[in-house]
Protein backbone atom coordinates (compact mmCIF):
# COMPACT_ATOMS: atom_id res chain seq x y z
CA UNK A 1 0.00 0.00 0.00
CA UNK A 2 1.19 4.11 -0.93
CA UNK A 3 2.25 5.67 2.29
CA UNK A 4 0.47 8.87 2.61
CA UNK A 5 2.13 11.40 4.59
CA UNK A 6 0.43 14.66 3.80
CA UNK A 7 -3.37 16.18 3.17
CA UNK A 8 -4.14 16.03 -0.21
CA UNK A 9 -6.02 14.85 -3.62
CA UNK A 10 -3.84 11.13 -4.26
CA UNK A 11 -4.79 9.79 -7.92
CA UNK A 12 -3.37 6.46 -9.02
CA UNK A 13 -3.35 4.12 -11.67
CA UNK A 14 -5.23 0.63 -10.62
CA UNK A 15 -4.82 -1.82 -13.17
CA UNK A 16 -7.63 -3.47 -14.79
CA UNK A 17 -9.32 -6.69 -13.83
CA UNK A 18 -10.13 -7.37 -17.11
CA UNK A 19 -7.26 -8.96 -19.46
CA UNK A 20 -8.80 -9.39 -22.94
CA UNK A 21 -8.09 -12.43 -24.78
CA UNK A 22 -7.26 -11.73 -28.16
CA UNK A 23 -7.90 -14.83 -30.61
CA UNK A 24 -4.67 -15.73 -31.84
CA UNK A 25 -3.71 -16.31 -36.19
CA UNK A 26 -5.09 -19.97 -37.59
CA UNK A 27 -3.93 -19.19 -40.77
CA UNK A 28 0.23 -19.19 -40.83
CA UNK A 29 1.50 -21.97 -43.10
CA UNK A 30 4.82 -23.80 -42.55
CA UNK A 31 5.87 -25.82 -45.72
CA UNK A 32 8.31 -28.53 -46.29
CA UNK A 33 10.02 -29.37 -49.51
CA UNK A 34 12.49 -31.67 -51.19
CA UNK A 35 14.31 -29.01 -52.74
CA UNK A 36 18.03 -29.90 -54.33
CA UNK A 37 21.37 -27.58 -53.61
CA UNK A 38 21.29 -26.38 -57.35
CA UNK A 39 18.72 -25.74 -59.94
CA UNK A 40 17.95 -25.24 -62.89
CA UNK A 41 15.22 -22.69 -63.95
CA UNK A 42 14.30 -21.83 -67.30
CA UNK A 43 14.29 -18.28 -68.36
CA UNK A 44 13.58 -18.27 -71.72
CA UNK A 45 12.98 -20.17 -74.93
CA UNK A 46 14.75 -18.82 -78.16
CA UNK A 47 13.76 -20.71 -81.59
CA UNK A 48 15.18 -21.07 -84.80
CA UNK A 49 17.76 -17.88 -84.06
CA UNK A 50 19.78 -17.19 -86.89
CA UNK A 51 23.58 -17.26 -84.47
CA UNK A 52 25.76 -17.15 -87.87
CA UNK A 53 26.51 -17.86 -91.58
CA UNK A 54 29.04 -20.90 -92.87
CA UNK A 55 32.42 -19.66 -94.34
CA UNK A 56 33.23 -23.30 -95.28
CA UNK A 57 35.74 -23.84 -92.07
CA UNK A 58 34.01 -22.24 -88.90
CA UNK A 59 32.44 -24.42 -86.68
CA UNK A 60 32.00 -22.95 -83.54
CA UNK A 61 29.08 -19.66 -83.45
CA UNK A 62 27.64 -17.82 -80.41
CA UNK A 63 24.71 -17.52 -79.43
CA UNK A 64 22.82 -14.38 -78.97
CA UNK A 65 20.73 -13.78 -75.63
CA UNK A 66 20.20 -11.56 -73.13
CA UNK A 67 20.72 -13.79 -70.18
CA UNK A 68 23.47 -16.71 -69.34
CA UNK A 69 23.94 -19.51 -69.65
CA UNK A 70 22.23 -21.55 -71.65
CA UNK A 71 20.75 -25.36 -71.25
CA UNK A 72 23.93 -27.70 -72.34
CA UNK A 73 21.91 -30.74 -71.92
CA UNK A 74 21.41 -33.41 -75.12
CA UNK A 75 17.58 -33.07 -75.84
CA UNK A 76 17.40 -29.17 -74.69
CA UNK A 77 18.70 -27.59 -77.88
CA UNK A 78 18.77 -27.78 -81.72
CA UNK A 79 21.29 -26.36 -83.80
CA UNK A 80 20.09 -26.29 -87.77
CA UNK A 81 22.13 -25.40 -90.99
CA UNK A 82 19.76 -24.08 -94.15
CA UNK A 83 16.71 -26.22 -92.02
CA UNK A 84 18.06 -29.61 -91.46
CA UNK A 85 19.29 -30.46 -87.64
CA UNK A 86 22.86 -30.96 -87.54
CA UNK A 87 25.13 -32.79 -84.75
CA UNK A 88 26.55 -30.32 -81.90
CA UNK A 89 27.49 -29.61 -78.67
CA UNK A 90 26.93 -26.18 -76.98
CA UNK A 91 28.73 -24.68 -74.38
CA UNK A 92 29.19 -21.99 -71.17
CA UNK A 93 31.93 -19.90 -71.08
CA UNK A 94 31.89 -18.18 -67.50
CA UNK A 95 35.05 -15.97 -68.01
CA UNK A 96 33.14 -14.60 -71.31
CA UNK A 97 29.64 -14.93 -69.86
CA UNK A 98 28.75 -16.15 -73.77
CA UNK A 99 27.10 -19.28 -74.53
CA UNK A 100 28.56 -21.11 -77.90
CA UNK A 101 27.45 -23.36 -80.17
CA UNK A 102 30.33 -26.29 -81.80
CA UNK A 103 29.53 -27.70 -84.98
CA UNK A 104 30.10 -31.25 -85.58
CA UNK A 105 31.33 -30.22 -89.73
CA UNK A 106 31.45 -26.71 -90.33
CA UNK A 107 28.82 -25.68 -92.60
CA UNK A 108 29.25 -25.03 -96.34
CA UNK A 109 29.93 -20.93 -97.41
CA UNK A 110 26.61 -19.14 -97.19
CA UNK A 111 24.69 -21.49 -95.38
CA UNK A 112 22.53 -20.11 -92.65
CA UNK A 113 22.67 -21.48 -89.12
CA UNK A 114 20.11 -21.30 -86.59
CA UNK A 115 19.55 -22.25 -83.24
CA UNK A 116 16.78 -23.23 -80.62
CA UNK A 117 18.10 -23.42 -77.33
CA UNK A 118 16.80 -23.09 -73.25
CA UNK A 119 18.01 -19.72 -71.75
CA UNK A 120 18.52 -20.56 -67.87
CA UNK A 121 19.00 -19.47 -64.76
CA UNK A 122 21.46 -21.65 -62.18
CA UNK A 123 20.29 -20.76 -58.90
CA UNK A 124 21.03 -21.64 -55.39
CA UNK A 125 18.72 -21.54 -53.01
CA UNK A 126 18.79 -21.40 -48.92
CA UNK A 127 21.14 -23.55 -46.88
CA UNK A 128 19.01 -27.04 -46.44
CA UNK A 129 17.07 -27.20 -43.15
CA UNK A 130 17.09 -23.01 -42.96
CA UNK A 131 13.22 -21.89 -42.16
CA UNK A 132 12.34 -17.96 -43.96
CA UNK A 133 9.27 -16.73 -43.51
CA UNK A 134 7.55 -15.69 -47.02
CA UNK A 135 4.54 -13.00 -46.95
CA UNK A 136 4.08 -13.12 -51.00
CA UNK A 137 5.58 -15.07 -53.64
CA UNK A 138 8.27 -12.61 -54.60
CA UNK A 139 9.57 -13.25 -51.19
CA UNK A 140 9.62 -16.93 -51.48
CA UNK A 141 11.19 -16.80 -55.29
CA UNK A 142 14.42 -14.77 -53.62
CA UNK A 143 15.00 -17.52 -51.17
CA UNK A 144 14.19 -20.92 -53.01
CA UNK A 145 13.87 -19.97 -56.58
CA UNK A 146 10.91 -19.43 -59.55
CA UNK A 147 9.47 -22.80 -61.07
CA UNK A 148 11.78 -24.81 -62.26
CA UNK A 149 12.59 -27.74 -63.70
CA UNK A 150 12.98 -30.57 -60.11
CA UNK A 151 9.72 -32.36 -59.80
CA UNK A 152 10.30 -31.66 -55.62
CA UNK A 153 10.78 -28.14 -55.97
CA UNK A 154 8.10 -27.74 -58.32
CA UNK A 155 5.79 -29.20 -55.76
CA UNK A 156 6.76 -26.82 -53.40
CA UNK A 157 6.72 -23.93 -55.19
CA UNK A 158 2.86 -24.50 -56.48
CA UNK A 159 2.08 -25.30 -53.08
CA UNK A 160 3.17 -21.60 -51.80
CA UNK A 161 2.14 -19.97 -55.17
CA UNK A 162 -1.11 -21.50 -54.96
CA UNK A 163 -0.94 -20.80 -51.45
CA UNK A 164 -1.17 -16.52 -51.36
CA UNK A 165 -2.90 -17.22 -54.63
CA UNK A 166 -6.20 -18.71 -52.73
CA UNK A 167 -5.80 -16.45 -49.67
CA UNK A 168 -3.11 -17.26 -47.63
CA UNK A 169 -0.79 -14.40 -46.03
CA UNK A 170 2.04 -15.50 -44.31
CA UNK A 171 3.98 -18.40 -44.01
CA UNK A 172 7.56 -20.47 -43.33
CA UNK A 173 9.15 -22.19 -45.41
CA UNK A 174 12.33 -24.88 -45.64
CA UNK A 175 13.81 -27.28 -47.68
CA UNK A 176 15.54 -30.79 -47.21
CA UNK A 177 17.46 -32.67 -49.58
CA UNK A 178 16.14 -36.02 -48.57
CA UNK A 179 13.35 -36.93 -46.06
CA UNK A 180 15.94 -37.38 -43.21
CA UNK A 181 15.89 -34.10 -43.37
CA UNK A 182 12.28 -33.29 -42.52
CA UNK A 183 12.47 -34.12 -38.40
CA UNK A 184 14.95 -31.12 -37.96
CA UNK A 185 12.90 -29.16 -39.92
CA UNK A 186 9.78 -29.91 -37.98
CA UNK A 187 12.49 -28.55 -34.60
CA UNK A 188 12.64 -25.90 -35.77
CA UNK A 189 9.01 -25.31 -36.22
CA UNK A 190 8.12 -25.98 -32.83
CA UNK A 191 9.84 -22.96 -31.96
CA UNK A 192 7.59 -20.63 -34.16
CA UNK A 193 4.53 -20.37 -31.85
CA UNK A 194 2.71 -18.91 -34.88
CA UNK A 195 2.46 -21.53 -37.46
CA UNK A 196 -0.94 -23.23 -37.54
CA UNK A 197 -0.73 -25.36 -40.51
CA UNK A 198 1.82 -27.94 -41.52
CA UNK A 199 2.49 -29.54 -45.59
CA UNK A 200 5.07 -31.02 -46.71
CA UNK A 201 3.68 -30.98 -50.38
CA UNK A 202 3.83 -34.33 -52.36
CA UNK A 203 5.63 -35.70 -50.13
CA UNK A 204 3.84 -39.11 -48.97
CA UNK A 205 6.26 -41.34 -47.14
CA UNK A 206 4.56 -42.76 -44.35
CA UNK A 207 7.52 -42.26 -41.49
CA UNK A 208 7.22 -38.08 -42.83
CA UNK A 209 3.42 -38.46 -42.27
CA UNK A 210 3.35 -39.84 -39.04
CA UNK A 211 6.83 -37.07 -38.27
CA UNK A 212 4.13 -34.52 -39.31
CA UNK A 213 1.06 -36.10 -37.43
CA UNK A 214 3.60 -36.59 -34.19
CA UNK A 215 4.23 -32.78 -34.61
CA UNK A 216 0.99 -31.53 -34.34
CA UNK A 217 -0.74 -33.54 -32.02
CA UNK A 218 1.80 -33.98 -29.49
CA UNK A 219 5.03 -32.02 -29.27
CA UNK A 220 2.98 -28.88 -30.03
CA UNK A 221 -0.69 -29.61 -29.64
CA UNK A 222 -1.87 -26.96 -31.61
CA UNK A 223 -1.62 -26.95 -34.96
CA UNK A 224 -2.95 -28.65 -37.91
CA UNK A 225 -1.65 -31.12 -40.93
CA UNK A 226 -2.82 -31.26 -44.36
CA UNK A 227 -1.55 -34.48 -46.16
CA UNK A 228 -1.46 -34.79 -50.30
CA UNK A 229 -2.88 -38.12 -51.31
CA UNK A 230 -0.39 -39.88 -53.96
CA UNK A 231 -0.22 -38.54 -57.45
CA UNK A 232 -1.33 -41.70 -58.92
CA UNK A 233 -4.04 -44.10 -57.73
CA UNK A 234 -3.84 -46.65 -60.09
CA UNK A 235 -4.38 -50.71 -60.76
CA UNK A 236 -2.75 -51.44 -63.97
CA UNK A 237 -3.43 -48.30 -65.58
CA UNK A 238 -6.54 -47.69 -64.36
CA UNK A 239 -8.02 -45.56 -61.10
CA UNK A 240 -8.33 -48.07 -58.16
CA UNK A 241 -10.29 -46.68 -54.94
CA UNK A 242 -9.95 -49.89 -53.22
CA UNK A 243 -6.16 -48.16 -52.90
CA UNK A 244 -7.71 -44.94 -50.64
CA UNK A 245 -9.67 -48.21 -48.64
CA UNK A 246 -7.75 -49.00 -44.96
CA UNK A 247 -9.08 -52.19 -45.62
CA UNK A 248 -7.05 -52.63 -48.25
CA UNK A 249 -3.65 -54.61 -47.93
CA UNK A 250 -0.85 -52.00 -49.39
CA UNK A 251 -3.62 -49.05 -49.10
CA UNK A 252 -2.15 -45.53 -50.06
CA UNK A 253 -3.78 -43.56 -46.55
CA UNK A 254 -1.81 -41.82 -43.96
CA UNK A 255 -2.83 -43.16 -40.19
CA UNK A 256 -5.93 -42.28 -38.77
CA UNK A 257 -5.59 -38.70 -36.80
CA UNK A 258 -7.90 -35.89 -35.83
CA UNK A 259 -5.03 -33.52 -36.39
CA UNK A 260 -5.10 -34.38 -40.17
CA UNK A 261 -6.96 -33.76 -43.09
CA UNK A 262 -6.42 -35.65 -46.12
CA UNK A 263 -6.99 -34.62 -49.76
CA UNK A 264 -7.28 -36.49 -53.22
CA UNK A 265 -6.42 -36.26 -56.29
CA UNK A 266 -3.81 -34.12 -57.73
CA UNK A 267 -4.64 -30.38 -58.83
CA UNK A 268 -3.54 -30.11 -62.71
CA UNK A 269 -2.06 -25.91 -63.35
CA UNK A 270 -0.31 -24.18 -65.85
CA UNK A 271 3.84 -24.17 -65.38
CA UNK A 272 5.75 -21.47 -66.74
CA UNK A 273 8.52 -24.03 -66.46
CA UNK A 274 6.95 -26.60 -68.40
CA UNK A 275 5.95 -23.59 -71.24
CA UNK A 276 9.17 -22.14 -71.82
CA UNK A 277 10.72 -25.50 -72.32
CA UNK A 278 7.96 -26.79 -74.93
CA UNK A 279 6.80 -23.31 -76.18
CA UNK A 280 4.00 -25.38 -78.26
CA UNK A 281 3.00 -27.40 -75.34
CA UNK A 282 0.08 -26.41 -72.73
CA UNK A 283 2.16 -26.16 -70.54
CA UNK A 284 0.21 -27.91 -68.31
CA UNK A 285 1.15 -29.95 -64.81
CA UNK A 286 -0.23 -31.97 -61.94
CA UNK A 287 0.55 -30.91 -58.45
CA UNK A 288 -0.33 -31.83 -54.98
CA UNK A 289 -3.45 -30.03 -53.69
CA UNK A 290 -1.62 -29.35 -49.93
CA UNK A 291 -0.65 -25.89 -50.93
CA UNK A 292 -4.19 -24.46 -52.69
CA UNK A 293 -5.77 -26.13 -49.70
CA UNK A 294 -3.84 -24.46 -46.82
CA UNK A 295 -4.80 -21.20 -49.01
CA UNK A 296 -8.73 -21.98 -49.13
CA UNK A 297 -8.42 -22.46 -44.96
CA UNK A 298 -6.64 -18.95 -45.00
CA UNK A 299 -9.06 -17.43 -47.07
CA UNK A 300 -12.24 -18.87 -44.82
CA UNK A 301 -10.76 -18.05 -41.98
CA UNK A 302 -10.78 -14.34 -42.90
CA UNK A 303 -14.13 -14.61 -44.38
CA UNK A 304 -16.09 -16.82 -42.08
CA UNK A 305 -13.80 -17.58 -39.49
CA UNK A 306 -12.23 -20.95 -38.37
CA UNK A 307 -15.30 -22.56 -37.62
CA UNK A 308 -16.60 -22.26 -41.00
CA UNK A 309 -15.86 -25.82 -42.96
CA UNK A 310 -13.06 -24.81 -45.47
CA UNK A 311 -15.43 -27.26 -47.91
CA UNK A 312 -17.12 -25.85 -51.22
CA UNK A 313 -15.20 -23.58 -51.63
CA UNK A 314 -13.24 -23.25 -55.27
CA UNK A 315 -9.61 -24.04 -55.82
CA UNK A 316 -8.41 -20.76 -57.85
CA UNK A 317 -5.75 -21.61 -60.11
CA UNK A 318 -6.81 -25.05 -60.80
CA UNK A 319 -7.34 -25.91 -64.30
CA UNK A 320 -7.88 -29.81 -64.18
CA UNK A 321 -8.11 -32.84 -62.07
CA UNK A 322 -5.68 -36.02 -62.10
CA UNK A 323 -8.82 -37.89 -61.45
CA UNK A 324 -12.22 -37.28 -62.20
CA UNK A 325 -14.41 -38.17 -58.78
CA UNK A 326 -18.32 -39.16 -59.24
CA UNK A 327 -20.88 -39.07 -55.72
CA UNK A 328 -20.81 -42.53 -56.12
CA UNK A 329 -17.15 -42.75 -55.89
CA UNK A 330 -17.26 -40.39 -52.81
CA UNK A 331 -20.09 -42.27 -51.37
CA UNK A 332 -17.36 -44.74 -50.42
CA UNK A 333 -14.36 -42.29 -49.93
CA UNK A 334 -15.73 -39.63 -47.52
CA UNK A 335 -16.69 -41.87 -44.67
CA UNK A 336 -13.07 -42.60 -44.37
CA UNK A 337 -12.14 -38.86 -44.27
CA UNK A 338 -10.73 -39.01 -47.76
CA UNK A 339 -11.65 -35.26 -48.61
CA UNK A 340 -12.38 -35.38 -52.29
CA UNK A 341 -11.72 -32.85 -54.67
CA UNK A 342 -14.11 -32.11 -57.71
CA UNK A 343 -15.56 -30.44 -60.90
CA UNK A 344 -18.61 -29.88 -60.12
CA UNK A 345 -20.62 -27.81 -63.25
CA UNK A 346 -17.07 -26.73 -64.64
CA UNK A 347 -15.84 -25.78 -61.31
CA UNK A 348 -13.02 -27.52 -59.12
CA UNK A 349 -13.93 -27.27 -55.61
CA UNK A 350 -12.91 -29.08 -52.22
CA UNK A 351 -16.07 -31.35 -51.50
CA UNK A 352 -14.70 -32.78 -48.09
CA UNK A 353 -14.53 -31.30 -44.82
CA UNK A 354 -13.58 -34.38 -42.77
CA UNK A 355 -10.25 -35.24 -40.57
CA UNK A 356 -8.52 -38.85 -41.62
CA UNK A 357 -10.26 -41.15 -39.77
CA UNK A 358 -13.79 -40.26 -40.81
CA UNK A 359 -16.46 -41.44 -38.88
CA UNK A 360 -13.89 -43.02 -36.58
CA UNK A 361 -13.30 -39.78 -35.09
CA UNK A 362 -16.58 -39.64 -33.47
CA UNK A 363 -17.12 -36.09 -32.57
CA UNK A 364 -13.75 -35.00 -34.18
CA UNK A 365 -14.42 -36.18 -37.21
CA UNK A 366 -14.94 -32.38 -39.31
CA UNK A 367 -11.89 -30.57 -39.37
CA UNK A 368 -14.10 -26.99 -38.50
CA UNK A 369 -14.48 -28.54 -34.84
CA UNK A 370 -10.81 -29.97 -34.42
CA UNK A 371 -9.20 -26.42 -35.80
CA UNK A 372 -11.75 -24.07 -33.70
CA UNK A 373 -10.98 -26.53 -30.27
CA UNK A 374 -7.17 -25.78 -31.15
CA UNK A 375 -7.85 -22.06 -32.26
CA UNK A 376 -9.49 -21.43 -28.45
CA UNK A 377 -6.81 -23.88 -26.97
CA UNK A 378 -4.17 -21.58 -28.22
CA UNK A 379 -6.06 -18.44 -28.03
CA UNK A 380 -6.68 -19.07 -24.01
CA UNK A 381 -3.02 -20.42 -23.49
CA UNK A 382 -1.78 -17.29 -24.85
CA UNK A 383 -3.92 -14.52 -23.52
CA UNK A 384 -4.44 -16.00 -19.56
CA UNK A 385 -0.42 -15.66 -19.14
CA UNK A 386 -0.96 -13.13 -17.01
CA UNK A 387 -2.48 -15.29 -14.67
CA UNK A 388 0.80 -17.34 -13.83
CA UNK A 389 2.35 -16.62 -9.93
CA UNK A 390 -0.91 -14.65 -9.18
CA UNK A 391 -2.28 -15.18 -5.63
CA UNK A 392 -4.46 -18.56 -5.92
CA UNK A 393 -7.95 -17.33 -4.09
CA UNK A 394 -11.29 -16.84 -5.42
CA UNK A 395 -10.16 -13.01 -6.54
CA UNK A 396 -8.21 -15.00 -9.01
CA UNK A 397 -10.73 -17.43 -9.95
CA UNK A 398 -13.45 -14.62 -10.54
CA UNK A 399 -10.94 -12.72 -12.98
CA UNK A 400 -10.11 -16.02 -14.88
CA UNK A 401 -13.64 -16.60 -15.38
CA UNK A 402 -14.69 -13.13 -16.28
CA UNK A 403 -12.03 -13.04 -18.52
CA UNK A 404 -12.51 -16.15 -19.91
CA UNK A 405 -16.33 -15.85 -20.44
CA UNK A 406 -15.32 -12.66 -22.16
CA UNK A 407 -13.26 -13.90 -24.85
CA UNK A 408 -16.20 -16.85 -25.14
CA UNK A 409 -18.78 -14.93 -25.70
CA UNK A 410 -17.11 -13.08 -29.08
CA UNK A 411 -16.32 -16.39 -30.25
CA UNK A 412 -20.15 -17.36 -29.67
CA UNK A 413 -20.87 -14.06 -31.32
CA UNK A 414 -19.29 -14.78 -34.18
CA UNK A 415 -21.79 -18.00 -35.03
CA UNK A 416 -18.91 -20.29 -33.89
CA UNK A 417 -20.76 -22.00 -30.98
CA UNK A 418 -24.10 -22.91 -30.74
CA UNK A 419 -26.52 -21.72 -28.55
CA UNK A 420 -29.41 -19.00 -28.10
CA UNK A 421 -27.74 -17.12 -25.66
CA UNK A 422 -24.28 -17.05 -24.46
CA UNK A 423 -25.05 -19.58 -21.92
CA UNK A 424 -26.39 -22.32 -23.78
CA UNK A 425 -23.69 -21.79 -26.00
CA UNK A 426 -20.55 -22.28 -22.85
CA UNK A 427 -19.66 -22.55 -19.54
CA UNK A 428 -16.52 -21.34 -17.57
CA UNK A 429 -16.00 -22.89 -13.87
CA UNK A 430 -13.10 -21.85 -11.71
CA UNK A 431 -14.24 -22.20 -7.89
CA UNK A 432 -13.54 -23.51 -4.60
CA UNK A 433 -14.76 -27.22 -5.54
CA UNK A 434 -12.06 -27.57 -8.48
CA UNK A 435 -9.44 -25.66 -6.56
CA UNK A 436 -9.40 -27.23 -2.67
CA UNK A 437 -6.85 -27.25 -0.52
CA UNK A 438 -5.06 -30.13 -1.63
CA UNK A 439 -4.63 -28.86 -5.12
CA UNK A 440 -4.01 -25.03 -4.34
CA UNK A 441 -1.07 -26.40 -2.21
CA UNK A 442 0.24 -27.76 -5.07
CA UNK A 443 0.41 -24.11 -6.56
CA UNK A 444 -2.12 -25.29 -9.27
CA UNK A 445 -5.81 -23.19 -9.96
CA UNK A 446 -8.20 -25.14 -12.29
CA UNK A 447 -10.57 -24.38 -14.72
CA UNK A 448 -13.39 -26.27 -16.24
CA UNK A 449 -14.94 -24.69 -20.18
CA UNK A 450 -17.76 -26.59 -21.91
CA UNK A 451 -18.48 -25.10 -25.37
CA UNK A 452 -20.67 -26.25 -27.65
CA UNK A 453 -19.47 -25.95 -31.28
CA UNK A 454 -21.19 -25.92 -34.52
CA UNK A 455 -21.08 -28.86 -36.88
CA UNK A 456 -21.07 -28.23 -40.34
CA UNK A 457 -24.02 -29.05 -42.90
CA UNK A 458 -22.53 -32.08 -44.20
CA UNK A 459 -25.89 -33.48 -45.57
CA UNK A 460 -28.75 -31.22 -46.60
CA UNK A 461 -31.69 -32.89 -47.16
CA UNK A 462 -34.86 -31.64 -48.74
CA UNK A 463 -38.29 -34.07 -48.27
CA UNK A 464 -40.59 -33.66 -51.20
CA UNK A 465 -43.84 -35.12 -51.76
CA UNK A 466 -47.14 -34.23 -53.66
CA UNK A 467 -50.46 -33.17 -52.46
CA UNK A 468 -53.88 -32.57 -54.33
CA UNK A 469 -55.31 -28.75 -53.19
CA UNK A 470 -58.42 -29.03 -51.83
CA UNK A 471 -61.15 -27.85 -54.47
CA UNK A 472 -62.03 -24.05 -54.90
Amino acid sequence: MPSYLSPGVYVEEVPSAVKPIAGVSTSTAGFIGIVPNALVIPVEAVTDRVIGTGDGTDTTFDLPSSHFPVQTTTGSFHIKVNGTQVNATLANNDTTHIATATLAAAPANGARITADYLVINNFSPVAAGEVRLCTNFSEYKKFFGDFSTDVGHRNLTHAVFGFFNNGGSRCYVARVTATTGIQGVLTKFEAIDEIALVAAPGITDNSVRSAIDAHCRQRTQDRFAIFDSSEVVETTGNLDLTLLNPSTAGNLLPQNSDFVAFYFPWLQVFDPATQIQDPTGTGLQFVPPSGHVAGIYARVDTQRGVHKAPANEPVLGALGLKYGISKAQQDGLNPQGVNCIRDLNGNIRVWGARTMGGDANADLKYISVRRLLLFLRESIDEGMQFVVFEPNNPALWQKIVRNVSAFLTNVWRSGALFGATAQEAFFVKCDAELNPPEVRDLGQVITEIGVAIVRPAEFVIFRISQFTAPGA
